[in-house]
């Protein structure tokens, strides 16, 4: 391998806005990491149904697509 190309893998604490924290190894240029949705509680792993909203997506569709009376 060529040498002084590869980049600072280091120790890494993930911090989800539901509160959980883990720790794991990255590339990332910080010592923390903050995500928004976590092993934890993203609705696919938890068995929660929960509507993620980034940027008002959900309500864009729900008004595309509502039915006109």
């Amino acid at each position: 391998m060529k040498p002084k190309i590869h980049p600072n893998y280091r120790d890494t604490k993930v911090v989800c806005a539901c509160g959980n924290t883990f720790q794991t190894r990255s590339c990332y240029r910080d010592n923390e990491l903050r995500v928004e949705i976590c092993g934890v509680c993203h609705p696919f792993f938890s068995g929660k149904e929960k509507f993620v909203d980034t940027s008002g997506r959900v309500d864009r569709f729900q008004k595309k697509y509502a039915k006109k009376p």
